[in-house]
C-alpha cells in the first residue's frame, strides 16, 4: 500500500557546496533545527531537516491498559488528570480514557486522537476520526509551525540516506519540549525508516517540505496524499530546489 507513495530521491543530483543555492528565510528555530521558507513558482514551502521520531497517535491499537500490548508507550500520550492523545469520557484532558468497545476496530485498547480529525464524524468516541497512523502517512509540528502552516497541509518527506522520498499530510502537533521531526508509522514505513514507535526512528538525515495553505483542514485519502503532494513537490522545483534550501 506504500508503494503508491515512494519515488526515489536522486542522490547523484546533489549540487556542491555554494552551487544552485537559493533564496530563504529563516522562520523559527525549535531545539536544534532551523525552519526556512522556500518559496518558489506561487508555492510557500517551510523547509527543515532533522531525524524522526515515530507517532503512534491515531492507530487503533496505540495505546492499552495494559501497557505492554500497546504499539507505544502510554506516557507518550499523557497521564491520568492530564490525556493529550486520548479521548476522555467527558471531553476534558482530566478526564477518564475511553475504551474501544465490540464494534470498533480494536476492543479493549483506547481511542487514540490525532490534532487533524474528520468533522463529519461527531463523536469523540469513534476511532475513525482520527487520523490512523498505521495506514496515513502525516507529520508533526511543534506550536510554532502552525504560525506558517497548518493541520491538514500537504508535505513532501525525504530520507537523505537511501533517497526514498514520500507524500505525507500535517495531522498532529507536538509539545514544546518535544525535537522537532515527528511521522507516523505508515510515513516512516514508506521512507525505509525503523517505524516502531517505542524503539524505532531516527536521529538525522531527513527532510521535510510543507506547503503553507495547501490543504483544506480535513484529512484526505492516500491517493490523494500522494498524487498533490507530488504535484507540488514538482511545481516547488522538485530537487533541485530542496538542493538549494539544503544548503
Amino acid at each position: 500500500m506504500f508503494a503508491a507513495l515512494i519515488f526515489i530521491f536522486p542522490l547523484s543530483s546533489r549540487t556542491a557546496p555554494g552551487q544552485g543555492q537559493v533564496p530563504r528565510t529563516r522562520l523559527f528555530r525549535h531545539h536544534h533545527t532551523i525552519a526556512w521558507s522556500c518559496r518558489s513558482s506561487g508555492i510557500d514551502a517551510v523547509v527543515f531537516q532533522s531525524g524522526m521520531a515515530i507517532d503512534a497517535d491515531g492507530a487503533f491499537r496505540a495505546y492499552h491498559p495494559d501497557n505492554r500490548l500497546g504499539l507505544d508507550s502510554i506516557e507518550h500520550a499523557g497521564r491520568p488528570g492530564d490525556w493529550w492523545a486520548l479521548t476522555t469520557d467527558t471531553g476534558k484532558p482530566s478526564g477518564h480514557p475511553v475504551l474501544q468497545g465490540k464494534g470498533d476496530p480494536a476492543p479493549g485498547y483506547y481511542v487514540s486522537t490525532t490534532s487533524l480529525f474528520d468533522p463529519t464524524i461527531s463523536s469523540e468516541k469513534n476511532p475513525h476520526r482520527f487520523v490512523d497512523s498505521m495506514s496515513t502517512p502525516y507529520l508533526v509540528l511543534p506550536p510554532e509551525g502552525f504560525k506558517h502552516a497548518r493541520l491538514g497541509d500537504f508535505a513532501t518527506v525525504v530520507n537523505l540516506r537511501n533517497g526514498k522520498m514520500s507524500g505525507a499530510i500535517v495531522a498532529d502537533e507536538s509539545a514544546r519540549e518535544l525535537p522537532m521531526g515527528e511521522g507516523s508509522i505508515a510515513l516512516a514505513k514508506a521512507l525505509g525508516i525503523d517505524a516502531d514507535p517505542r524503539n524505532g526512528g531516527t536521529e538525522k538525515g531527513v527532510a521535510y517540505i510543507v506547503y503553507s495553505g495547501s490543504g483544506n483542514g480535513k484529512p484526505r485519502k492516500l491517493e490523494e496524499i500522494s498524487s498533490i503532494s507530488k504535484q507540488h513537490f514538482v511545481t516547488w522545483g522538485g530537487t533541485p530546489r530542496l538542493n538549494g534550501c539544503l544548503r
